[in-house]
């Protein structure tokens, strides 16, 4: 018994420490470019990602929310994930979606299957820390509302036929 209690306290205290770790987001410059097509993603419209790797002090940024969650997905993900960070869009328009809004990935409400493509003109999932401005998102755009556990992969996995260039501005 007291063995248990001993790794149960040290696995809390190994997951503090890998709270504690979790470095706080990058505001978005113009410099930063997307992990997998190298384009300057602050010319790109709807939300983006970043993504930290421990012991990396820079993140990994994406120009669409769906591609963070296909590298996490993917067997190119290498090390350790340290955070994942989305931007907000409960209070910020889809063509400047802000350079230091950025929430938790874990914590967002995204809406999926949505008629608003992403900045790349691949389906989005769009990340809400305000329930009700997901809600409202869905309602004029379509779409369903997930947590982050509950997205299913094929939002983010399936193959898609882009509309680059065809996005309804708002």
């Amino acid at each position: 018994m007291k063995k248990l209690l001993l790794l149960s306290v040290l696995l809390l205290i190994a997951c503090k420490e890998e709270l504690a770790e979790a470095p706080d987001p990058m505001p978005l410059t113009a410099e930063n470019v997307a992990h997998y097509c190298m384009m300057n993603i602050s010319e790109h419209p709807g939300p983006k990602a970043q993504i930290f790797l421990s012991g990396v002090p820079d993140p990994i940024f994406f120009a669409q929310v769906r591609d963070a969650f296909t590298y996490l997905a993917s067997a190119e993900q290498e090390g350790y994930v340290a955070a994942v960070y989305v931007n907000d869009m409960s209070t910020v328009s889809w063509d400047t979606p802000g350079a230091e809004n950025w929430m938790l990935a874990q914590n967002a409400h995204y809406v999926v299957g949505s008629d608003k493509p992403g900045g790349m003109g691949a389906p989005e999932l769009v990340p809400f820390s305000d329930p009700a401005r997901a809600l409202a998102f869905a309602s004029r755009y379509g779409g369903a509302i997930y947590e982050k556990h509950q997205v299913p992969d094929q939002a983010f996995l399936a193959p898609v036929e882009l509309t680059f260039g065809q996005e309804e501005n708002g």
